[in-house]
């Protein structure tokens, strides 16, 4: 069962599939909330309009000249007939309670009850009515305002929402309306107290409608995104893959892969991959019988060298469209064709994806096992996530057909450019070079990970680092620093830290022209032994 598991942990097409249902998930939460929020405040303003006209309505009922009359004892025929108006008018608009209070406006904290309507039957409460000259205190400071911006006439009404009442009140909204009398005073304050048990009962419908929509459109499109990714990605990545990793072990020309995938990278791999077995099993084949071509072997290895270049970037500008940011590499093997390689590419307007590594062998095998490392990176990079995530699916999917055991160590990094934040992984590589604006150039030292394809499973970490307009970053592979004279001596990590900083005010491809230069001249005569990779950025 755990391997089943581990299995289906490590599995691409799994993984992919539930990051796309997850994120529907996501996306439909915050929809819902969304919805959920503009809902409630329309359906809030909605009832506290609603409830002011109906509070004004009333309010013109009750003579605001005679309250103080009322309170008195006197006009008893007229308090009489206002009262069952207020009454009928309570019943009729389905509220709760309609109640005209004279509030002690020296500090707003008490008033004396003129009318009180009462209906309990619409929200099933237990209101008392309260007699002519019931006096009480102010429920809250929320309240004191209210009654005292009416008072002042700064506004038209006041509403006040109380969800929690406590007392076994129910919830429910006040809206409060001044009664004025003929000189255009405020007399008195007129309250119509409305239940939001409406207003609770539209939200969860919405939110159910809400929830219902998410998951029927998370289920379809988790469906309909599986189904595409695994006819146009899994299995085509899988289809080439295994292709390479048989060649490699085998050395004979399989079946044709052809156009496999609608992406490009992808039937460009594959091209690349038929075209490299041909090549190299003629090669193979005029070698054993033709000893004497070894010209025709040499234009089948040019051949193999160029179908490599063509999978890397080497057209200088690379984004000539961009003045954000320059960005240069350069690739040197030590053979026709070699286990090192570089790359990146604009995740979108404002991500930057780098990358550079060096398989654990030289020549075909690890020019094959390069490509196919390069176009799984390129295609994850291109689905997004940090470059852990990234590392890691690399590494399971190198693991699952590394029949030839090589390990690549690879440096990847994502760089925000907006805000110059650069998110990174190392596995196994070398430590970048950093150079902050007006400084000089200094390894940027973090804890290693593991090498890709090594063993499967494997989780790694990010690092990060803030980088100003004007910094500069050099990542570059082993064969720099390691590389050797003929007295057996290595360039070292020194040596090419002083040629950057002899050269760091400089675009990055002058910066590499200087380290070539710098490496060429310490090596001498002495043959290249490993391949020799550098990338350049600089953010602007």
């Amino acid at each position: 069962m755990q391997e089943k598991i581990k299995k289906l942990r490590s599995n691409m097409a799994y993984n992919i599939t539930a990051g796309v249902v997850i994120l529907l998930l996501v996306f439909g939460i915050v929809v819902s909330v969304s919805g959920i929020v503009s809902f409630t405040e329309a359906y809030d303003e909605m009832n506290s309009t609603t409830t002011f006209h109906m509070a004004y309505t009333a309010a013109s009922l009750v003579n605001g000249d005679h309250i103080q009359a009322y309170l008195a004892g006197e006009e008893k025929d007229e308090y009489a007939r206002t009262k069952r108006v207020l009454d009928a008018y309570c019943h009729r608009m389905s509220v709760s309670l309609v109640y005209v209070i004279d509030v002690d406006t020296s500090d707003y904290g008490r008033f004396v009850s003129v009318f009180n309507a009462v209906d309990n039957s619409v929200d099933n409460s237990n209101y008392d009515q309260w007699e002519l000259g019931y006096e009480r205190e102010t429920t809250n400071d929320q309240y004191v305002e209210s009654y005292r911006a009416l008072y002042a006439k700064e506004s038209e009404y006041a509403t006040v929402y109380r969800f929690n009442p406590g007392k076994g009140l129910k919830p429910h909204i006040t809206t409060i309306v001044p009664v004025a009398d003929s000189k255009g005073d405020v007399a008195a304050l007129l309250c119509i107290q409305r239940p939001v048990h409406e207003l609770q009962s539209a939200i969860g419908r919405f939110m159910l409608h809400i929830l219902i929509t998410v998951l029927i459109l998370a289920a379809l499109g988790s469906r309909i995104a599986a189904q595409f990714l695994k006819k146009w990605v899994f299995l085509p990545i899988r289809k080439v893959s295994d292709e390479a990793a048989r060649f490699a072990r085998e050395n004979t020309k399989g079946e044709e892969l052809g156009d496999v995938s609608k992406f490009e990278e992808i039937d460009n791999l594959s091209r690349s991959i038929d075209k490299m077995e041909t090549d190299m099993v003629k090669y193979v084949e005029n070698l054993t019988a033709y000893t004497a071509e070894r010209e025709r072997i040499g234009t089948e290895l040019n051949f193999a060298k160029k179908i490599q270049h063509s999978s890397l970037p080497t057209t200088f500008p690379a984004f000539p469209d961009r003045s954000d940011f320059d960005i240069y590499a350069s690739m040197k093997p030590a053979r026709e064709v070699g286990g090192d390689f570089y790359n990146f590419k604009l995740i979108d307007d404002d991500h930057l994806a780098m990358w550079i590594g060096d398989v654990s062998d030289k020549g075909v095998p690890a020019a094959l096992f390069m490509m196919s490392a390069n176009i799984v990176i390129n295609n994850r990079a291109s689905m997004g996530g940090t470059p852990a995530d990234i590392m890691a699916f690399v590494n399971d999917n190198i693991c699952e057909h590394n029949t030839a055991n090589l390990f690549i160590t690879i440096w990847l990094g994502i760089l925000e450019l907006s805000t110059g934040r650069l998110t990174f992984v190392n596995a196994g590589h070398e430590e970048p070079a950093l150079c902050r604006h007006g400084g000089a150039f200094e390894l940027y030292k973090t804890k290693h990970n593991v090498a890709v394809g090594i063993m499967p499973g494997m989780t790694y970490n990010n690092f990060e680092v803030q980088m100003e307009k004007g910094d500069k970053l050099f990542i570059y592979t082993d064969g720099v620093p390691e590389a050797t004279n003929c007295d057996d001596k290595l360039y070292t990590t020194d040596r090419m830290l002083r040629a950057l900083n002899a050269n760091k005010d400089k675009p990055p491809q002058e910066i590499l022209a200087g380290i070539h230069k710098s490496v060429n001249e310490f090596v001498g005569d002495r043959a290249q032994f490993d391949d020799l990779t550098m990338l350049g950025f600089e953010l602007k």
